[in-house]
């Protein structure tokens, strides 16, 4: 049964996860309605996601500068971490999006046979280009002198330096676990009937990715961007190998992961039910 959480109170919400095969027809749906948005939509829904980005690494570096020096830095990360959560409450509650939101659900569009590889190969051309963009704009202003609270800049550019100091081969890995871990945020948020579980969900992703130093490709970038505006020993050259790296490891482990193996489970169920009628 579908849920809608701006109809019906909380009394009405079902007390039990529903089925896979419920969350894939709802991701399916959500797939449908945004591969046929405008290019507007698409543009500016993926530029405000950037800004909710900015704003968590923000919250992060802001809490970790008033933790660490009392507390350590161990301390001052994970205070930083539960506070860089708030991005992907924006991101989720505001209905702007990342590019890695789109490893599942426009994939189980396709599978309808009613759209098409182009409009998938668009969104995730426009995605990422558009995140960026607007991220890197909220960059230049926050990353002014004045803006940041006192230990705001040591805190970003620690974080850029301890990115920068992975092998290649340890970034591909951290990229692909960041991968999963969003596409498995997508499946779950579409799976959630309440807005309240919706902030939930988003909120440990969130803390979770910053917790572990996730590598994901848009995060990481900005993080990268702001500690090089801070004085970070890194290069715009580094910042594009990152990139690239966690592109690669974002779309593995979306794909191969969470993907494939949700819409199996799906598949599955669907058989499930049909043979016990």
């Amino acid at each position: 049964m579908a849920i809608d959480s701006h109809t019906e109170p909380d009394t009405d919400q079902p007390q039990e996860a529903p089925e896979p095969r419920e969350v894939f027809a709802r991701t399916r749906e959500e797939g449908e309605r945004r591969l046929t948005r405008t290019n507007l939509e698409l543009t500016t829904t993926s530029l405000v996601a950037g800004f909710d980005v900015v704003f968590g690494v923000i919250a992060l570096a802001a809490a970790t500068a008033a933790i660490t020096p009392r507390f350590g830095p161990s301390a001052g990360h994970f205070v930083g971490s539960l506070f860089f959560g708030i991005a992907f409450i924006f991101i989720v509650v505001g209905r702007s999006e990342l590019f890695t939101e789109n490893f599942l659900v426009p994939i189980t569009a396709l599978r309808s046979r009613r759209m098409t590889g182009r409009k998938l190969a668009q969104l995730w051309t426009i995605s990422p280009v558009m995140n960026l963009v607007g991220g890197t704009a909220l960059v230049l202003i926050v990353s002014s002198k004045g803006v940041l609270p006192e230990g705001a800049a040591p805190a970003l550019v620690d974080v850029a330096e301890t990115i920068g100091e992975l092998d290649y081969w340890a970034a591909f890995l951290s990229a692909v676990v960041g991968g999963a871990l969003i596409t498995v945020m997508t499946w779950m948020v579409e799976g959630v009937g309440t807005v309240g579980g919706r902030i939930v969900v988003a909120w440990i992703a969130g803390v979770m990715l910053a917790l572990l130093s996730l590598n994901h490709v848009i995060v990481v970038t900005l993080e990268l961007i702001m500690g090089m505006r801070f004085g970070a020993d890194i290069s715009g050259g580094d910042v594009a190998l990152n990139f690239a790296i966690a592109v690669a490891g974002n779309l593995v482990g979306g794909l191969l992961f969470v993907t494939l193996t949700r819409t199996s489970q799906a598949i599955g169920s669907e058989q499930t039910d049909g043979s016990s009628e």
